[in-house]
């Protein structure tokens, strides 16, 4: 199943997506390392930690560049 195409064909909104998928994972994968952790299950606890850095740095960069972004159309 395909998703249907935005329905804003804008480069901005697609950012801001972005930018908010990578900050939610952030906070969901909280839940998912310390159910790992509860679990004792630390190697996939390590690997969600993994995942949420990668999340964490892109959402870092997003912001950055929405900001940037947001300056030069004003």
């Amino acid at each position: 199943m395909t998703e249907p195409s935005s329905p804003v064909k804008d480069k901005n909104y697609n950012l801001i997506w972005a930018l908010e998928s990578s900050l939610h994972n952030v906070f969901k994968l909280e839940t998912y390392i310390k159910d790992a952790e509860d679990q004792g299950d630390t190697e996939l606890a390590e690997w969600f930690r993994r995942i949420q850095e990668n999340n964490r740095k892109a959402g870092d960069q997003g912001k950055k560049m929405l900001a940037e972004r947001l300056k030069q159309s004003e």
